[in-house]
């Protein structure tokens, strides 16, 4: 072959490959996970969206997205952050292929699951499982904050159906029938950490309590965590290898390190840390950082394996 025609071959090949490595490099852009930094999302009410009658419900709210569909994993759908004004709210809907967690940091709300209806005071989180319906209304006098996380049984899949209540003049339990929990700081208890794969002591400073454990949840959600961590005090480096978590800083400040990265992180942040990923926290300021925790299996195969205690929490 003479050098002008093999020159020519391997111009040929090399167009070949870049066009390639073009084709292909959007993709890969777009699986890497962004600096640690810029995944770290504000509360910001200035980007809150106003809306009326929200699944039929009464007044109005407004919210946006904090976290979205896929930020920890393929089953996570969103985490949505917002207020709900007095005696304004969310109409009763049913969800037949995700599962919500409805929470409120303060005031009080009358929370409906399947029709049955209960009032409870803030900080505190109730959860609507896959086939149930649910509603939540804003009894008190103070606008709520507010925050609703989903996941999904189906990956990428959501769904709502929608029953025209407001629930405004629905009948109150004294006791609520439905799953959930207080935030309640008292309740925690010093966290046990992993160290080799074996259950082991927490350092000194880390407490946890789990609100919801795997088995609340139908779909892929794994757990929910409230977490406090002294001043001074670091949580144990979680290697995320089958679930992914999305946390909010309910109090405190502190600096958040996943993999080689590092960012500070404060009160309202929200951050998601996906699947292969690992993650420690470490409270920079003086007082507790307070953290809620939600974790969506990377699969309903790794949730099962969660389940029956097989899995690396």
């Amino acid at each position: 072959m003479s050098t002008t025609r093999q020159t020519l071959v391997f111009l040929h090949a090399a167009r070949g490959v870049t066009a390639l490595v073009m084709a292909l490099l959007p993709g890969y852009l777009a699986a890497q996970p962004a600096p640690l930094a810029a995944r770290v999302v504000p509360t910001e009410p200035s980007r809150y969206r106003p809306l009326t009658a929200v699944h039929a419900g009464a007044g109005n709210m407004a919210f946006t997205g904090l976290l979205n569909r896929g930020s920890i994993g393929p089953h996570f759908n969103f985490l949505h952050r917002g207020e709900i004004p007095a005696r304004s709210g969310i109409g009763h809907h049913f969800h037949n292929t995700v599962e919500e967690m409805f929470v409120i940091l303060n005031g009080e709300a009358q929370f409906t699951v399947n029709g049955r209806t209960a009032r409870l005071p803030g900080p505190a989180a109730v959860v609507c499982r896959m086939g149930d319906s649910h509603a939540i209304l804003n009894t008190g006098t103070e606008t709520l904050q507010w925050m609703n996380f989903q996941a999904s049984s189906v990956a990428g899949v959501g769904d709502a159906f929608d029953l025209g209540d407001d629930r405004a003049f629905a009948a109150v339990d004294p006791v609520p029938t439905f799953i959930s929990a207080r935030l309640d700081r008292a309740l925690i208890r010093p966290a046990v950490g992993r160290a080799g794969g074996a259950a082991a002591p927490a350092p000194t400073g880390v407490m946890s309590r789990r609100l919801f454990a795997p088995t609340v949840f139908r779909s892929a959600w794994a757990y929910v965590d409230h977490v406090l961590i002294a001043p001074g005090a670091s949580t144990p480096e979680n290697a995320h290898d089958s679930l992914g978590e999305a946390y909010y800083v309910l109090a405190g400040s502190g600096v958040l390190k996943v993999g080689g990265e590092t960012a500070p992180v404060q009160r309202w942040n929200a951050i998601p840390v996906t699947v292969g990923e690992t993650s420690s926290f470490t409270n920079t300021g003086s007082e507790p950082l307070e953290l809620l925790v939600v974790a969506v299996a990377r699969d309903l195969e790794a949730k099962t394996a969660l389940v029956r205690g097989t899995a690396r929490p």
